[in-house]
């Protein structure tokens, strides 16, 4: 393990991230259910709403939080199962180690950040 040599306060940091973002997941889909919901109900023309924000706007901006979480969820259970392996920390792209503050920052990270901004092939 490249990046910290503790495995169990990794998988702590990594299991908190993934509860959060479990709990994001669940109130993203309540959030959406809701926006259909009401939408069911109402017989507007979303396209010439003039009260701003629309319908399918709405519904389109949850959608897009509630699939940028889900890769978040995968991101993180990748990252357990390379604490699991044993080679959490390194970076898939060039097998270097990746900085402890980039993993820091992002814990669930599977790049350097030369890899990560294209400085690196």
């Amino acid at each position: 393990m490249a990046a910290d040599s503790d495995s169990d306060g990794i998988r702590r940091r990594l299991s908190e991230r993934r509860a959060l973002t479990v709990d994001r997941i669940d109130a993203l889909s309540r959030e959406f259910d809701g926006v259909v919901d009401a939408s069911a109900d109402v017989a507007t023309d979303d396209e010439h709403d003039p009260e701003g924000a629309t319908i399918a706007f709405e519904r389109a901006r949850v959608a897009a939080l509630l699939d940028q979480a889900r890769g978040q969820l995968l991101d993180v259970d990748a990252a357990l199962r390379q604490v699991q392996r044993g080679d959490y920390g390194v970076c898939t792209s060039c097998g270097q180690p990746i900085p402890v503050a980039r993993l820091e920052a992002l814990p669930a990270t599977r790049t350097c950040v030369n890899c990560a901004s294209g400085r690196r092939r």
